[in-house]
């Protein structure tokens, strides 16, 4: 009976490792050492980050709007690496300083569109009171352009960041250990 043999991390899954570099760990750390072990659970997370954060395929969601939904998530789970980390990543798609404002200012800054708006209500709903939606929040996104396709796509981003920070947290406190 032949063993079948582990999974090995190559040196370019490790460099894209969003979440050792959103908790500052180095491969080489005891922590990023731990989180080696379970290569898989690093790929999944990975493949996750890159297909709702980086897509071939938009469906619809722009990569500013992704972002947009980064930055308020963090915001409003506290978690400033994941707000420097979408900030900076709107920076590079374009956002200025007032567009910026205007995103964390929601929703007492008015000048976005109405479907950032309705993006960004959804994303304060799911975010902190997901048993509240409703059939009416649907057709509320739908009457802002957003498609049924662009909904799921908005409900997963926001379920995988909650998933990233709570990753994140779990991490901050195994480093409190090690």
């Amino acid at each position: 009976m032949t063993s079948t043999p582990e999974p090995t991390e190559t040196t370019d899954e490790r460099a894209t490792d969003v979440i050792n570099q959103l908790a500052g760990i180095g491969f080489d750390a005891r922590l990023g050492q731990l989180r080696g072990q379970r290569p898989e659970i690093v790929r999944y997370a990975q493949s996750s980050y890159d297909a709702l954060l980086e897509p071939a395929d938009l469906a619809g969601v722009s990569r500013y709007e992704r972002d947009l939904i980064g930055l308020r998530v963090a915001q409003l789970t506290n978690t400033p690496a994941l707000t420097v980390w979408h900030r900076d990543r709107l920076r590079s798609l374009g956002a200025s300083d007032a567009d910026l404002a205007l995103i964390e200012g929601f929703p007492q800054q008015s000048g976005l569109s109405a479907r950032q708006i309705a993006i960004l209500q959804h994303t304060d709903r799911l975010t902190r009171t997901p048993l509240l939606a409703t059939a009416e929040h649907i057709a509320e996104l739908k009457a802002a352009g957003l498609t049924a396709r662009d909904i799921v796509t908005i409900s997963q981003l926001i379920a995988f960041l909650s998933f990233q920070l709570r990753t994140l947290v779990g991490l901050r406190i195994l480093a409190e250990d090690v």
